[in-house]
């Protein structure tokens, strides 16, 4: 099976959107309004065209990631940051690695648009093999009650994470 990774683009807005209804649609610990919190992020300051990203098979989306702008902040600096949400791939395409294409891409384009890392919340026993660890061992906090074991960061550039701590911030967008 061959899979295209690839910027998104105004024409597959419709095809996304009812690719992450359908991802989330029987997920237990989703509000299945993932799909109307990514139209939202388009709309906003935080979002970051090239981080957009979709994967075809035979001309078909089949899978989504999507990278937006945070920040972390403590009483001295503020850090710029990334936060992935959601990563979707149609149900019939889990298991298949694309996930994996998604996020290993996206944290390549990511790095080459000069961020230093990206924080998720995430299934602890997934996000691990692309070097995410918990946010607890930078001292990085989320702004809401979640199990620290969902928590977690991944500097993308050696050093990325170095001298960040403090509070996550995220976007009013991520609320509404």
């Amino acid at each position: 099976m061959k899979v295209l990774i690839r910027q998104e683009n105004r024409n597959d807005y419709k095809s996304v959107f009812e690719l992450i209804e359908k991802a989330f649609k029987n997920q237990e610990y989703s509000d299945h309004k993932e799909q109307f919190l990514v139209e939202r992020l388009r709309k906003s300051e935080v979002f970051i065209p090239q981080l957009s990203i979709v994967a075809e098979v035979d001309g078909q989306i089949v899978g989504h990631i999507l990278f937006t702008k945070l920040q972390i902040v403590n009483e001295l600096s503020v850090f710029e940051s990334l936060t992935l949400a959601p990563v979707s791939v149609l149900p019939e395409f889990q298991g298949k690695e694309i996930g994996s294409k998604l996020i290993l891409y996206g944290h390549e384009q990511a790095e080459r648009l000069g961020y230093k890392s990206v924080i998720l919340l995430g299934h602890e026993d997934y996000y691990p093999r692309f070097g995410y660890q918990r946010c607890e061992k930078y001292n990085i906090k989320m702004p809401f009650d979640v199990p620290a074991e969902n928590c977690m960061v991944v500097p993308l550039v050696k050093d990325g994470l170095k001298e960040v701590y403090g509070k996550i911030v995220y976007p009013d967008v991520f609320f509404e």
